[in-house]
């Protein structure tokens, strides 16, 4: 049983929530988040890490205890400590962490008082009214939490692109292994780098009389086959994953993937157009009567409706089909284009890498310079950097750029937008930096008007530069704060500010709608990581894909640019 990275950065992250509901020592439940967060993050899947001999406590935030965990679950699935845990208090408080209103000591207040062990019994007490009489709640967090229970209940389970990812990949891998396959890709959404993937479509080209199906349904990781034909099964994964495999005839390959990527509004364009030159259009192919004309690539698709190839992130039904006709289709960004990641952190404040080893590893990627962008002092009383120590960390980063070959890290901070617009730290300090990246972190509860209001005041700052993840959303868990954020977009533009297109898994902020509204008005952005530790600086993928779903160019896109044209662009008149 080959448990997926996520697997475990769950369980690591299950336990440090039931820890801090009862109250454990900080530092015990910060070890586990930034144990989870390690191994989320990592590139290689663990059970082919310990494969391979690997050494966990070489890890970042891995000791000897973690990395026995680790192992641990790996061998079983399972952690006796969790399941101990859970003997005292109930697993299903750890799911209410994700309720807007709702800390570790709100959480262990509502069990301790009214007896919640679940979010049904949490749904009986605010229907009551019980919660707003405990100390410390009142009607507004009551009104809040059935906000968020609401959320919680009306959302429907989907992965994450990364959690996806990490199925697909040793999924994808087993499959090479079964003799007969040839063409094998994943459909649907996730071939289209939607943000969230409700269930896997996996098509494959064989011969005749191959065993795939009958090594897919044999496939470890499977829970349940609800389904098994010839050339189609759909299983269940232990992940709670829905995977339908399709074999398809090589002639039909082009019509199939067609047809599973989408999206549907997409699909019923192009077969209208068809239906006009008097073709019908489906999963096996392009017909014209009863003669097959197309359908072996997708290119043939679209050459038989008069379209060029429309890449599957544009699939949406979005304008794509009326800018292929007039010849506008943008030139989509790659990974290839990005020159750079202007937002990153480092052992300074939360990061878990020193500065040296996220140049190296920026390096590593082809990059030509990296933005070092830790924390302002508001967001962690503990980790934060105040003037002073920001002054240091500026000396630090010049010295290390004497001895660096081949990339520059940029000086810069993740400065906290304050509530009155003002920025965390004096304009004296923040004047010696390349850049700043400018946030909103709390409160995240103002009208929409003030938190606009807030923002503009803060790009009235002339070392404003960019603005980070500028929704604040968290995909599943949190919904944007109020905010008009086209009117940010003008007033970005007016200023010469830029906005972010947040890569981190869990944001992916801007959406890929409003990367399309940055690009209509104008507005160039930025694709940067958040990067917490050299591995997610591969993120930038994912950021990458949200973009070119928002029909982003290299050129509307700031990072894709030389050092020296980045310099002349963050200047601000």
């Amino acid at each position: 049983m080959a448990i997926p990275n996520t697997d475990i950065a769950e369980i690591f992250n299950k336990l440090a929530d039931l820890l801090e509901i009862e109250g454990a020592n900080p530092f015990r439940v910060r070890a586990y988040r930034n144990g989870a967060r390690t191994v989320g993050g990592l590139s290689q899947n663990i059970p082919t890490l310990l494969k391979e001999g690997k050494d966990l406590t070489e890890l970042p935030h891995i000791g000897p205890d973690l990395a026995d965990k680790i192992q641990t679950i790996a061998d079983t699935g399972r952690l006796p400590l969790l399941e101990e845990v859970e003997q005292r208090t109930p697993e299903a408080l750890s799911k209410l962490m994700a309720i807007p209103g709702l800390g570790a000591k709100r959480i262990a207040a509502l069990h301790r008082e009214l007896q919640v062990d679940s979010l049904e019994d949490l749904k009986r007490v605010v229907r009551m009214g019980k919660v707003r009489e405990l100390e410390g709640f009142g009607k507004k967090t009551e009104e809040l939490i059935k906000t968020g229970i609401e959320r919680i209940e009306n959302s429907e389970k989907r992965f994450s692109l990364l959690q996806a990812e990490s199925i697909v990949k040793p999924l994808l891998a087993y499959l090479a292994t079964i003799e007969g396959g040839k063409d094998v890709e994943v459909a649907g959404s996730y071939r289209r780098r939607k943000e969230t993937v409700g269930d896997l479509d996996i098509l494959i080209t064989c011969k005749q009389g191959s065993p795939v199906m009958e090594g897919f349904v044999n496939y470890e990781e499977i829970k349940k086959v609800l389904s098994q034909g010839e050339t189609r099964a759909t299983v269940i994964l232990r992940t709670g994953i829905q995977v339908d495999l399709r074999l398809v005839p090589q002639v039909s390959y082009g019509a199939a993937l067609h047809y599973f990527t989408g999206s549907q509004a997409h699909n019923i364009a192009v077969r209208q157009i068809g239906i006009k030159k008097n073709l019908k259009i489906n999963e096996y192919g392009v017909f014209k009567g009863e003669q097959r004309v197309g359908g072996k690539t997708e290119q043939e698709i679209f050459e038989q409706v008069g379209l060029p190839y429309i890449e599957p992130e544009l699939r949406e039904d979005r304008g794509e089909i009326e800018a292929a006709l007039q010849g506008t289709l943008p030139r989509l960004i790659t990974l290839e284009d990005i020159r750079g990641d202007l937002h990153s952190h480092t052992k300074a404040t939360d990061g878990s890498n020193s500065l040296e080893e996220m140049a190296q590893a920026a390096a590593e990627r082809g990059y030509e310079y990296l933005a070092i962008t830790d924390h302002s002092k508001r967001v962690s009383v503990a980790h934060g950097l105040n003037e002073k120590q920001l002054a240091r960390h500026i000396k630090e980063v010049d010295r290390l750029n004497e001895k660096l070959d081949g990339i520059v890290l940029l000086k810069s901070i993740e400065l906290d937008i304050l509530e009155d617009g003002s920025l965390d730290l004096p304009d004296a300090i923040l004047k010696e930096l390349d850049l700043t990246v400018c946030a909103i972190h709390y409160p995240l509860g103002l009208s929409r008007k003030k938190q606009t209001e807030r923002i503009l005041r803060a790009m009235d700052n002339p070392y404003f530069n960019i603005l980070a993840h500028p929704s604040g959303r968290l995909i599943n868990e949190r919904e944007p704060y109020p905010i008009d954020l086209e009117r940010i977009m003008m007033g970005a533009k007016e200023r010469g500010c830029f906005l972010e297109v947040n890569a981190q898994p869990a944001r992916l902020d801007l959406t890929d709608i409003h990367c399309k509204t940055a690009k209509d008005l104008g507005l160039k952005v930025v694709i940067s990581t958040d990067a917490h530790s050299i591995t997610h600086l591969d993120y930038m993928r994912l950021g990458i894909g949200q973009a070119r779903r928002g029909w982003l160019e290299p050129e509307d896109v700031l990072n894709t640019r030389p050092l020296s044209e980045l310099k002349k662009l963050l200047e601000r008149d």
